[in-house]
């Protein structure tokens, strides 16, 4: 220790050490970092210059933490199922390709996690889950990005009421522990967590918000023309069950802005889901909704064999005979698996970047993302290019 010759106390080094070159400018520390492009395509200056941006993703991590906790003490075991997959089914999506050399085989990255986890429930492994990530060949917007991170779950002798108790009472549990409170905002409003959530009608919400009940039109011509008349211009080949699903993203999901439970969907938009035992055409499925989007989604399993092969076959005539890309496609290896016998399963899906974005009051996916998919830029450092042509 010493003293300058001001009288300040200070340190006199006798040696210094270099542990890194710092060769650019941080961002000015006042102000922070405020450019969204930037902040996005170098999370590390956002990090630097924003606390609060690292204090969402510790919140994260918190959350993924909990959800763990909660289902191991259920009972549930942990599992990996695989990325690179040969046929990339279990979900209404279009898939990335890639092409292994050694076998010269072509594969998809997955879409869902569902199918190989069920063949874990015939395998009688009757409670287990996985978090991973996910890839879906879509577009990116406020809660869409191209590759996220999933939770799916089986539960063996569980139905989709089982599931709704297990999932409302998964994130009110993750509200209190993250945030202290059931009560979280979300931009100006307040959502409340607190069990039991409303359990709603999707035909009757839809009939209340639109007027239409879709009892009345019971195949995709008639469908179309109406939505024609609420001007919601469909497609002029689309199937039914994608139009209802139009629908509800225009007249409904904006209102549950709560938490709350849509359930009994038409069997045309769930080829995976058991039939409702007392509503025909229609099957026993939830999704849940807050703050306007979906959180969750959830089945009771269709475990059939037979049934689930004409379903199959019902999504392939879907994709030849109205050129939908993303209809399910048919899994042969599954069926096999069913055919052993899979025991009735209730199932879960709930995409954990929303779930955070929910949490943490964030309105966009990118803000809870790391490194969130962007169109590619060339950054060349200082000095790259006379490097190069050196």
């Amino acid at each position: 220790m010493m003293r300058t010759r001001t009288g300040q106390p200070t340190i006199e080094a006798r040696s210094l050490t270099i542990l890194a070159k710092g060769m650019r400018p941080l961002p000015e520390k006042w102000h922070g970092l405020r450019d969204v492009e930037t902040r996005y395509r170098q999370r590390y200056l956002d990090l630097i210059a924003n606390p609060e941006v690292a204090d969402t993703f510790v919140q994260r991590s918190r959350i993924i933490s909990g959800i763990r906790r909660f289902l191991d003490d259920r009972g549930f075991i942990e599992v990996d199922t695989p990325i690179l997959v040969p046929i990339p089914a279990g979900a209404h999506a279009r898939p990335f390709i890639t092409h292994h050399n050694a076998l010269d085989e072509q594969l998809y990255l997955r879409i869902a996690t569902e199918l190989y986890l069920k063949r874990l429930i015939v395998g009688g492994l009757d409670k287990v889950y996985e978090i991973g990530r996910v890839f879906r060949n879509e577009g990116i917007d406020q809660d869409h990005n191209p590759e996220f991170t999933l939770l799916e779950s089986y539960e063996a002798y569980a139905d989709y009421n089982s599931v709704m108790e297990m999932v409302e009472s998964l994130v009110s549990s993750l509200a209190q522990d993250v945030r202290g409170s059931m009560q979280v905002a979300m931009g100006d409003q307040i959502i409340d967590f607190t069990p039991p959530w409303p359990r709603l009608s999707l035909c009757e919400e839809l009939h209340r918000r639109s007027g239409v009940d879709i009892e009345d039109y019971p195949d995709a011509e008639s469908l179309t023309d109406k939505c024609r008349e609420l001007g919601l211009d469909p497609a002029p080949r689309e199937a039914r069950g994608r139009l209802i699903d139009k629908m509800l993203s225009v007249y409904v999901e904006p209102h549950l802005i709560q938490p709350s439970f849509l359930i009994d969907y038409p069997e045309d938009m769930s080829p995976l889901a058991k039939g409702h035992p007392d509503k025909a055409g229609y099957v026993e499925r939830f999704e849940a909704f807050a703050a306007g989007m979906e959180i969750a989604n959830s089945y009771t399993e269709l475990n059939d064999p037979e049934v689930q092969r004409a379903r199959f076959a019902d999504q392939e005539h879907q994709r030849d005979a109205y050129g939908d890309e993303e209809a399910d496609r048919t899994d042969a290896d599954f069926l096999t698996a069913m055919e052993y016998g899979m025991p009735p399963t209730g199932g879960l899906g709930i995409g954990i970047d929303r779930l955070v974005m929910l949490l943490t009051g964030q309105s966009t996916i990118r803000d809870v993302l790391l490194f969130p998919q962007m169109r590619r830029v060339q950054i060349i450092a200082e000095g790259a290019i006379s490097a190069l042509t050196d």
